[in-house]
């Protein structure tokens, strides 16, 4: 190893996070299926590094709320910077932004380096889960808060609505609330009026769904797809693999015709180890670069999974064997683009949506637009309504015994990725959903109050419904199942940063996405928890 000391970078890295003007950066646009700078035409290719410690937004969930954002560490950002353009890098990707704190320091030096940014808009524990998919006003909120204070910056290519949320057959379910927070990110960011940002998904490269992956996130109106493609993706392992027998020939066949920029949001396969990054040059050639808008090498920091560049202990950051070998193979990497003002896409088609079916169960048909007045409008409405209190456990059981019950009580809650059948309040909060559904039980039971006891969780009210709110509650209908057409005006920019919570009320909304089999499990549930229930 060696050993860079802080002291040794400390003239340059003061003086980019020192400089009171910024760089003159040219945004970055897309055009087809490339980038290009906005000003001058060149087409860019991403030569990035994955830029985040102990974090990865891999479709699940945790409740691990102390993430560390880079780039509100400005010291961090100090000692970085240079190395990072020593590898000539123009792009990092973030994992998890942290909304509260300020990023001026960092992305200010990042842009006088002439380094971009992509960032996914979840976090480790505000992100669309693959076990039990939602897209909600919680997450919206989350979302809509990464893109708020991140578009102000003109290094920010663009985010990601997603990271490997999808990677098998078992939980393509999950694709439709992927795809919803595409489509609402990228309406969002024109309602804002901000500067063309992309909005994309990462995929995993599991073979027995990358074909519909790749279609389904670009298929149907252009409103509702990805601006732009990453692909995560490790075959090319050691130097007995080429530009066949890696797969990376058959991957760019199978891009050759996609209608948006594509590139590796992650590479770099670290057996054998040390890596020799032989596929490096090889992403940069014309064997590429005609598809690939380059990639992202995983990853900066040394980890337990053994994919670091470099190893950092405080101010001190120590180059690794990897550092050394991908400097010399990026450093060899020249790729030849084309000007943007004689560039004419051939690419203008979507993909077919791929056929739903045993293999491929997600829906076409998407989730709502989380609507935080809609659901406020709801709750107002109501004549029951769950406590605040209630604890996670005794949710699950409320959600079992009154969704297990003849009458459809859940109808307007109901979430199905798989048949594309959503609720007009499937996207309010947990604790939202529940006084929906008990509301909905106790109207079943001709209001009479021991029905809206459920063990003491829930409480009789008022209703208060205003002008404003009586058209959007006529749009949902009664029973919850109309289509709401109208959409949220304002920003759910609220705790998202590294100590918010996944959801506000701390409750879990069950599953609905396996029809008559969960209808089945609630029953059961309700068999076990009904002593505490009044039946009528």
């Amino acid at each position: 190893m060696v050993a860079v000391k802080l002291a040794s970078v400390a003239v340059a890295a003061i003086s980019l996070l020192a400089s009171t003007v910024e760089a003159d950066v040219d945004p970055i646009v897309i055009k087809g299926s490339k980038f290009f700078y906005k000003t001058n035409g060149t087409e860019f290719f991403i030569k990035g590094v994955a830029y985040q410690q102990d974090v990865g937004g891999n479709g699940t969930s945790s409740t691990n709320t102390n993430f560390v954002d880079p780039l509100t560490d400005s010291a961090g950002c100090q000692r970085d910077i240079p190395l990072l353009s020593a590898l000539g890098t123009n792009t990092i990707r973030v994992y998890a932004i942290d909304t509260t704190k300020s990023h001026d320091d960092c992305m200010t030096a990042l842009q006088n380096a002439g380094i971009y940014v992509i960032a996914d808009l979840g976090s480790p524990n505000a992100s669309i889960n693959r076990n039990s998919p939602t897209w909600d006003d919680t997450l919206y909120a989350r979302f809509t808060g990464v893109v708020d204070i991140m578009s102000k910056y003109n290094n920010m290519i663009g985010f990601f609505a997603g990271n490997e949320v999808v990677n098998n057959a078992t939980n393509a379910n999950a694709m439709p609330f992927v795809k919803a927070a595409v489509r609402d990110m990228k309406s969002y960011i024109k309602q804002k009026n901000y500067r063309a940002m992309g909005v994309g998904y990462a995929a995993d490269d599991d073979a027995t769904i990358r074909d519909q992956v790749r279609s389904y996130i670009n298929c149907g109106p252009a409103s509702d797809s990805v601006d732009f493609f990453g692909y995560n993706i490790y075959s090319w392992c050691g130097s007995n693999s080429n530009f066949q027998t890696s797969g990376y020939a058959d991957r760019t066949k199978e891009f050759s015709t996609y209608n948006v920029p594509a590139f590796f949001a992650e590479y770099g396969c670290n057996q054998p180890a040390p890596r020799q990054f032989d596929d490096t040059p090889v992403i940069y050639s014309s064997n590429m670069t005609g598809v690939w808008s380059g990639a992202i090498v995983y990853e900066y920091f040394e980890a337990t999974n053994d994919f670091g560049l470099v190893s950092v202990d405080g101010s001190s950051v120590s180059k690794l064997a990897d550092y050394t070998q991908f400097s010399k193979q990026i450093a060899s990497a020249t790729p030849t683009g084309v000007n943007s003002a004689s560039y004419t896409p051939t690419n203008t088609a979507a993909q077919n949506c791929p056929a739903a079916g045993a293999t491929w169960a997600a829906s076409s048909n998407l989730p709502p637009t989380p609507n935080e007045q809609l659901c406020s409008c709801m709750v107002s409405s109501l004549n029951c309504v769950a406590n605040s209190d209630i604890s996670d456990n005794n949710t699950g059981d409320l959600f079992g015994f009154i969704c297990g019950q003849k009458g459809n009580y859940c109808d307007g809650i109901t979430a199905n990725g798989t048949t594309g059948v959503y609720g007009a309040y499937s996207m309010c909060t947990p604790q939202e959903q529940l006084s929906f559904a008990m509301n909905s039980y106790y109207k079943g039971q001709n209001s009479n109050s021991q029905a809206c006891s459920f063990g003491g969780n829930a409480t009789t009210t008022s209703p208060n419904v205003n002008s404003q709110c009586s058209g959007l509650l006529g749009q949902a209908g009664a029973a919850g199942t109309g289509v709401v057409t109208s959409v949220p005006t304002g920003t759910g920019s609220i705790g998202s940063g590294s100590s918010s919570s996944g959801a506000a009320t701390g409750l879990t909304i069950p599953a609905f996405d396996f029809g008559i089999l969960v209808m089945g499990m609630y029953a059961t549930v309700a068999a076990m928890v009904g002593a505490g229930m009044i039946l009528l």
